[in-house]
């Protein structure tokens, strides 16, 4: 009986990560879960998997969870903050300290996959989709912190196989994020921001999780990066007519002017001053929801490592919409 195959997974609580361990799980992983005391274990409860409470700046606990591990995914990371420092805090020093970890007490590891993001490239400029030969121009502290996080990780290549994956917007069962889209449809409203036409890229969890895994799994990438994202670009009256159908009514289609993006922005950001969690919607997030472009070209990752999107946007919203009623979410 050949040995188990040990997955070290941070971030394993949160929804791409919880979707990452079930993956694993299925194909016959012993999987760790790193996190915090205060994380939740709802999508981890009754899973054979060995969870450790140690956060990532403990490094005792990390070289005894890390010394005997086949892979490390790192999927761990700060998404919204108050101060920049806590962006590097969560995305940058916690990535040098793993990698710091595993270069002592077992440098033949592998593969370690960072799981980064499109805003560490930043928009499309001029309607080209990103590749991974564009000029990094992230426009986020947020994005900043995640460049900063893969330099970082870059500098580690001479001794670790490393492999960086930067995912696009990312929707599925579990997420939080773009669930409030759902939300707000089913009181009757779709949002658009601006009067211009915006193309995005979308991505299906499984879909990612697909990438993330063919990405440790394939020499060739070791010391890459990719984007990985859907295969086709979306604007959002198409995507509109997607939920339209998936949510089996129509919404009233209202359209937000950029001023008035940046105005709720600004107000969510005063009223969080006397809160002690950042605000969901703040200045960082307006800059995003007003570019016209995020798109990205995902040909070096079909090409190198077999990534190919599986799940139609029209499968995964109508998926997505099933799920988020399953649990009495809509």
């Amino acid at each position: 009986m050949s040995p188990k195959i040990i997955s070290v997974v941070t971030g394993a609580s949160g929804f791409v990560g919880s979707h990452l361990v079930d993956r694993l799980i299925s194909k016959g992983h012993h999987v760790k879960c790193i996190l915090r005391k205060s994380s939740s274990l709802r999508w981890l409860e009754n899973k054979p998997v060995e969870i450790i409470n140690c956060g990532l700046f403990d490094k005792d606990s990390l070289k005894s969870v890390l010394k005997d591990a086949d892979y490390l995914f790192h999927v761990a990371g700060v998404v919204k903050a108050k101060a920049n420092e806590e962006y590097y805090q969560g995305n940058v020093e916690t990535t040098k300290v793993l990698l710091d970890v595993v270069s002592e007490v077992n440098p033949d590891i592998k593969r370690v996959v960072i799981v980064s993001s499109q805003t560490a490239c930043g928009p499309s400029l001029d309607g080209i989709p990103c590749t991974e030969e564009t000029k990094e121009h992230p426009i986020t502290r947020y994005g900043k912190s995640k460049l900063a996080q893969e330099q970082m990780a870059k500098s580690y290549s001479d001794r670790l196989p490393i492999s960086i994956i930067r995912a696009v917007a990312v929707y599925g069962p579990r997420d939080t994020e773009i669930y409030l889209v759902f939300k707000t449809y089913k009181q009757g409203f779709m949002g658009l921001i601006g009067f211009n036409k915006k193309l995005v890229n979308l991505i299906h969890v499984s879909d990612l999780v697909d990438g993330i895994v063919l990405a440790a799994e394939n020499d060739n990438a070791i010391g890459q990066t990719y984007f990985i994202g859907s295969e086709e670009y979306y604007n959002w009256v198409q995507i509109g007519n997607v939920f339209s159908k998936a949510m089996g009514r129509k919404a009233l289609i209202i359209r937000v002017p950029h001023f008035l993006v940046f105005t709720v922005a600004v107000f969510a950001e005063f009223f969080a001053l006397f809160s002690s969690k950042a605000a969901t919607f703040n200045i960082e997030k307006a800059k995003d929801f007003v570019q016209k472009y995020w798109t990205c070209d995902v040909s070096k990752a079909v090409n190198q490592i077999g990534f190919r999107q599986k799940i139609s946007l029209e499968e995964g919203i109508k998926q997505t919409a099933d799920w988020y009623r399953e649990v009495k979410w809509l």
